[in-house]
């Protein structure tokens, strides 16, 4: 006869709601971790999927994800005419916030040549962007039809095909579109602004007294050409040919073209380490929080739970049961909690984590680690029970 059985019998209902709530308690706890590594997915998810061994961003910044960054879109000629690479190509970013249907809509709209590479990189529903504007392939977080139109800057935009679950570093689900209509979306202005620029603009060379009227107006054109432009883009990323070494064409492109080249590897210790630092250490701070909170938990109910059966265990010494029979009593009582509320947790966060705004990520090693963890801890919490049980006295059997 298993005592730990018999007595959970006798207090089922006890049992069963305290396995439910400690299960919730580590269905968090599951839900801390998963969210953890979603952070790193979520943050690297735009740099995987472009594949590039070396970010081109404007000389002194961290960008293009992390600071602004603005480089000339015609420098991915000279870039491409460096030696080692392979094939250079232009990419925009821009975070974008629209009504939609009466909400807030946010998405990341990444512009790529459609020539080069940084495109989409699966399209699940669909084909992919062949015209050079209107067309735009959206992730399936912003849960767009295919055909479904959208009003970005001066014009409307179909969507032509979903791609995968592709976010931003801060979780918003990505678009893709041509990389002339991201910089027209990005730069170009409407004509009201322009009109008023060109009449800011020509103001200012009118007062510059030195200049005959052809002089201030051949000025005037030649400044408007250039602030009205939208040739600029945020990065050109590229690829290394076969056997070329990283190092020295990083060195060349930040020596002769005064640009900072940033290897796949620094991109991501400046996503992971900088960007997403401070919500990984409260993400585990709060874990750890909850795993002492079960700690506790686990303990007072072993420890109320013997309290209780104080005067059975007075009745078994009594008759002559060895310590160790106590002592498994309690100790199986207690790993038969945890190991049922670790099963609730584990099926309650496998029906949920798809529906978190956020992407979860669970990691079967994560999850064995925490189940070693919690049959730890509910090792450790027994002690207080069983300490208390091997402190009674037979004669308290005998006691009214």
């Amino acid at each position: 006869m298993n005592l730990a059985i018999r007595d959970i019998g006798y207090h089922r209902g006890r049992f069963i709601l305290t396995s439910i709530g400690l299960g919730l308690l580590l269905g968090v706890v599951m839900s801390m971790g998963g969210i953890y590594r979603g952070l790193f997915a979520d943050a690297l998810a735009v740099l995987d999927a472009t594949k590039a061994d070396i970010w081109v961003v404007q000389q002194d910044t961290n960008g293009p994800f992390a600071e602004s960054s603005r480089i000339p879109e015609d420098i991915r000629y000279r870039i491409a005419a460096v030696p080692g690479v392979a094939q250079a190509s232009p990419l925009s970013f821009q975070t974008i916030q629209i009504e939609r249907m009466g909400k807030p809509f946010r998405f990341f709209l990444i512009g790529f040549d459609l020539n080069g590479f940084g495109g989409p990189p699966a399209i699940v529903a669909g084909r992919g962007i062949r015209q050079k504007h209107y067309e735009m392939v959206v992730g399936r977080g912003m849960n767009m039809a295919l055909g479904e139109k959208i009003h970005l800057g001066l014009h409307d935009y179909t969507v032509v095909g979903i791609t995968g679950k592709i976010v931003s570093s801060g979780g918003d689900p990505a678009a893709y579109v041509s990389l002339a209509d991201a910089q027209e979306i990005q730069f170009k202005k409407d004509n009201d602004a322009i009109r008023n620029d060109r009449e800011r603009t020509g103001a200012r060379v009118a007062g510059m007294h030195t200049l005959s009227p052809p002089q201030a107006r051949l000025l005037q054109g030649d400044i408007s050409g250039i602030t009205e432009s939208t040739h600029t883009v945020n990065a050109v990323v590229t690829k290394l040919a076969p056997g070329a070494d990283l190092g020295e064409v990083k060195q060349r492109i930040g020596r002769w073209n005064h640009f900072r080249a940033i290897s796949g590897e620094e991109q991501t210790k400046i996503l992971t380490k900088g960007m997403i630092e401070k919500a990984r250490m409260q993400l585990g701070l709060f874990r750890v929080i909850l795993l002492v909170i079960s700690a506790v938990i686990i303990a007072l109910i072993v420890y109320t739970s013997t309290l209780d059966k104080i005067r059975t265990i007075a009745t078994l010494k009594l008759i002559g049961a060895q310590n160790r029979v106590i002592v498994g009593m309690i100790l199986q009582q207690s790993l038969l909690m945890g190991g049922i509320a670790y099963g609730i947790g584990y099926v309650l966060i496998l029906l949920t984590y798809e529906k978190f705004p956020r992407r979860i990520v669970l990691e079967p090693g994560d999850l064995q680690g925490l189940f070693v963890v919690v049959i730890a801890i509910c090792t450790i919490s027994s002690f207080v029970g069983i300490r208390k049980a091997l402190r009674v006295e037979p004669a308290e059997a005998l006691g009214g």
